[in-house]
């Protein structure tokens, strides 16, 4: 039982099994309210899962990209639910989970042909920023196959940086925490690491360290 957790944009959790059965699924699209649901909506998953926190074998951890105060909720409960259990973290790209699902539902309708034309997934990033990761198609192991890093451009820019390169733009307003966990679930089975250990932060805080104070000469 895989408990994905991912707060780069609203907040999901979803509770997969490792054969990709999805067995809940909740979220709120509050970008700034993490803090205040992330607890509530681990507790939510579970029971409907009708699962304990003994069950989970796994945490899935979306690492972004995201803001600096969002994406550390989701990814600090993540690893402090792994660690009061002993079990593993997944790291996942939170971009991957949205292409998957793109992937996924693009195979089942016979939609966009993306095994012919890379695509990006993009996230607002505020401050008239995007975020934006470039996906082709499926890998032998059902994972996206992530031909850009995560990258962060002006909003004025984007349309003519992806054009240039071919790229068709897909916008994502959420970040499904089922297909979070069915990443992580298909990373484990492959036997593979799809992402940092470490966030990927859109820019760094705000907040930062004083400045030495100066000498006052006498």
């Amino acid at each position: 039982m895989i408990l994905g957790i991912d707060t780069s944009l609203g907040t999901a959790v979803a509770v997969v099994e490792h054969d990709g059965v999805v067995r809940s699924q909740v979220e709120s699209v509050d970008p700034r309210g993490h803090a205040e649901v992330i607890g509530s909506l681990i507790g939510q998953a579970l029971a409907e899962a009708s699962l304990t926190a003994f069950d989970i074998t796994h945490v899935a951890a979306g690492m972004g990209p995201g803001p600096f105060t969002g994406l550390r909720v989701g990814i600090a409960a993540a690893r402090a639910f792994a660690l009061g259990r002993g079990i593993p973290v997944v790291p996942v790209v939170s971009h991957d989970a949205v292409a998957l699902e793109l992937l996924l539902h693009d195979a089942l309708t016979g939609g966009y042909e993306s095994d012919d034309l890379p695509f990006a997934v993009v996230t607002d990033a505020r401050r008239r920023e995007f975020a934006h990761s470039v996906y082709r198609g499926l890998d032998d192991d059902g994972l996206p196959v992530r031909i850009a890093e995560p990258a962060l451009t002006p909003r004025d820019d984007l349309d003519a940086v992806l054009a240039r390169e071919g790229v068709l733009r897909r916008d994502a307003e959420r970040v499904p925490g089922a297909l979070l966990a069915l990443c992580a679930a298909r990373a484990l089975t492959a036997g593979r690491v799809i992402a940092p250990s470490d966030a990927l932060y859109l820019r760094s805080p705000d907040v930062t360290p004083p400045a030495a104070r100066k000498r006052v000469g006498t």
